[in-house]
């Protein structure tokens, strides 16, 4: 894959590239109904995959915080044209990397010196390379790191790649300026905390070692003495990606040990610690030869509410989805219906959460589920498919749900599509079940 010599760090420079790309999509918009002059019937497939392809090498050149976002619209499949999926999940190992004089760059500004004098060996080129960060692989000896560098003026950038994507999401999400405020001031604030690196090594650690009771889960150690704010130094850890690792054609005794441990991992993580790794996409998950599960990335976090907590999780619980009233309560209490709502729109959105919290809550419900099940699936895309032909939630533009909401549903989507990979059949009544609610 082609390197990058330089990335644009200043607010003109990112801008610039925005507007650039946006004058490409009008062209292509100008092209593809040019054709539809000629072919009444051309669908838009070409127009997304154009599209898509120049909105991603843009974003990809750019990095940092708008490529972050691609990549986490690309893990739901009804959010986006399935062209834009499959060019935005590039973003989560395989964006085009930077070259390695810049690593040296950003060595000398915050060792005072070059890798090659810090490692006795070093790669010059990186092996993964994502939004926010690349990794390099390095050696002290026998020892093995790997020494992921974030790209040059990512933390800076947050903010006002935001302001642009701005009216994009506007468009995707439905949703007016003034709700969108409350999720935009979360998504940034996650953003923030992921280019702090020193924060990472420190939840990182004490995730790894809270964990550490659930037997088959291996975490790389953190090296503070070659980590800072901007460079984060830990064990390398060997395995194969979930794809990898399903090429192999694993028996399902096998996919259903690694898909356990994954649903072990989050229950902990969530009904004991109340702080989750809220980025579960297959990138940062190695399956190792000893059927062991590697688990690497503690940028994203999510510290959950104890309040959040006590509502949400009342969603899973037979008796609230079977009692109208208090399923109705628990809506409104994590703010589901908007004030400015009428009376056949606050109608419409129960019937809707009430039917959303069926399907996604179903694991929750048997003390064993199939998430290999074809069936399953296809009812949660063909659910959120429906949603969109629905006049009166087309037309509603009001912010739904707690922005406590926007990281656990993803850490959830994420783990479902995980196990759906797997073709795992996991037992769902574990640390959870622990908890009093």
């Amino acid at each position: 894959m082609k390197e990058q010599s330089n990335i644009p760090v200043s607010k003109v420079e990112r801008a610039t590239r925005f507007v650039t790309t946006g004058a490409k999509i009008g062209g292509n918009y100008i092209k593809h109904y040019a054709k539809k002059v000629m072919d009444p019937e051309l669908t838009k497939d070409a127009l997304h995959e154009d599209n898509a392809a120049d909105i991603y090498q843009t974003l990809s050149e750019l990095k940092g915080s708008a490529l972050k976002v691609a990549q986490m619209l690309s893990q739901d499949k009804n959010m986006l044209p399935q062209a834009y999926v499959d060019k935005f999940q590039l973003a989560q190992y395989s964006a085009p990397p930077l070259s390695f004089p810049l690593v040296v760059k950003t060595f000398k500004q915050y060792f005072n010196a070059t890798p090659e004098s810090i490692f006795d060996s070093f790669s010059t080129s990186a092996l993964h390379a994502a939004s926010i960060g690349q990794v390099h692989r390095a050696t002290i000896g026998d020892k093995v790191f790997a020494v992921k560098i974030q790209y040059p003026g990512v933390a800076d950038a947050v903010s006002s790649d935001l302001k642009m994507v701005r009216p994009f999401a506007v468009r995707l999400l439905n949703m007016n300026n003034e709700d969108l405020d409350m999720y935009m001031e979360e998504v940034e604030t996650k953003l923030l905390e992921e280019t702090d690196y020193e924060l990472e090594l420190r939840r990182g650690k004490f995730i790894a070692e809270a964990c550490s009771i659930i037997s088959g889960l291996v975490f790389p150690k953190y090296y503070p003495e070659y980590s800072s704010k901007r460079i984060l130094t830990m064990d390398w850890l060997e395995g194969l990606h979930i794809k990898e690792f399903m090429a192999t054609q694993p028996a399902p005794e096998i996919c259903n040990r690694v898909g356990q441990l994954l649903w072990d991992f989050y229950d902990y993580q969530i009904h004991v610690l109340k702080e989750v790794h809220a980025d579960p996409h297959p990138g940062n998950f190695l399956i190792q030869a000893d059927g062991t599960l590697g688990v690497i990335d503690f940028g994203c976090v999510k510290q959950i509410p104890e309040d959040f907590y006590q509502v949400y999780f009342k969603l899973v619980q037979k008796d609230t989805i079977m009692d109208k009233e208090k399923l109705m309560q628990t809506f409104e209490a994590l703010d589901f219906f908007d004030q400015r709502d009428t009376p056949r729109q606050r109608e419409i959105f129960f019937d809707l959460f009430y039917q959303m919290t069926g399907i996604l809550g179903r694991p929750f419900y048997t003390d064993t589920f199939d998430f290999g099940d074809e069936g399953y699936f296809n009812e949660i895309y063909t659910f959120g498919e429906s949603i969109n032909s629905i006049k009166e939630i087309k037309n509603a533009k009001q912010a739904r749900g707690s922005r406590h909401g926007i990281y656990i549903n993803r850490t959830y989507f994420g783990l479902y599509s995980i196990l759906h990979q797997l073709k795992a059949v996991v037992k769902t009544k574990s640390f959870g079940t622990k908890v009093t609610l």
